[in-house]
């Protein structure tokens, strides 16, 4: 997917966000926004956005000294969604159709993506997605490829969410290689993130190696690519993993809650609809 003109202003509000998350120092804030404005000057609008995001996030490091400037937000994010474990295992043991609602679940947890906003309440999306239609609804073909996949290759998208993905793990029940970003960019899910999350209890957590809020494939490790190469199925959560992937010639499984009107107008959804999108 390439950059828009509507993702520019979007860059400069998480620039902002990062900035203040990053440091106390309003003198730095502002040389982030001054650096970050230039950045957006020169960008070329065929790269996409994740791409741009991720020299964002280094001008942030760079100026501020701060690696994890959503560190505690994390941290809090993941506690959060480990206390609601017990009910939601409750839910899916009880529907008609576990794996259904345990990727519904999944999706609610999309939620927590600090790049888009900060002001969400995880509980309340939950309820609400479990009671929604989908946007786009491709879970028979879903269901279909995981029960014929000897293992499946799932992309990480945020921290928090992470305790989430690990409930449709479960509920695939099958091998399961989970995929993370090399390092601290916004909240998006690191291995130690992972670790926290207990999700190397039920999957075999690995790096990409791409550091961007994205999985842009030629920034990835040899491992990583030869994995994306050979995964009898690929599961990919969120819209910087949608924006990185939806071009890349192979058939992936993304689930995601469209969050920003490109991306609903790009997949024909409206903003706020889950999606659960086959797309070769």
């Amino acid at each position: 997917m390439k950059t828009y003109l509507e993702c520019l202003p979007c860059m400069m509000q998480q620039a902002l966000r990062a900035a203040r998350a990053a440091t106390d120092n309003e003198p730095l804030q502002k040389e982030i926004l001054n650096r970050c404005g230039e950045l957006i000057r020169e960008i070329p609008m065929e790269a996409t956005p994740p791409e741009t995001a991720a020299s964002v996030y280094e001008i942030v490091k760079e100026i501020s000294g701060n690696q994890d400037a959503y560190k505690k937000q994390k941290e809090q994010h993941i506690a959060e969604a480990f206390k609601l474990l017990p009910d939601l295992r409750e839910k899916i043991e009880a529907s008609e159709n576990p794996l259904n609602t345990a990727a519904r679940i999944a999706i609610a947890g999309n939620i927590i993506d600090l790049g888009v906003h900060s002001d969400f309440n995880i509980l309340e999306e939950v309820d609400k997605i479990l009671d929604i239609d989908f946007g786009i609804n491709h879970f028979e073909a879903f269901k279909k490829q995981a029960s014929k996949s000897d293992w499946i290759l799932y992309i990480g998208d945020n921290a928090g969410e992470s305790v989430f993905d690990r409930l449709l793990i479960e509920q695939l029940g099958r091998k399961t290689i989970y995929l993370v970003r090399d390092q601290a960019v916004i909240n998006d899910v690191t291995y130690q993130d992972a670790v926290d999350s207990s999700l190397d209890e039920v999957a075999e957590v690995k790096s990409s190696g791409c550091p961007s809020p994205g999985l842009i494939l030629d920034q990835c490790n040899e491992g990583c690519l030869e994995l994306f190469k050979t995964a009898p199925m690929v599961i990919s959560k969120g819209q910087g993993n949608y924006e990185a992937l939806s071009d890349c010639g192979r058939p992936v499984f993304y689930l995601l809650k469209a969050k920003c009107q490109v991306i609903s107008e790009i997949i024909g959804v409206r903003k706020g609809d889950i999606v659960l999108e086959l797309r070769d």
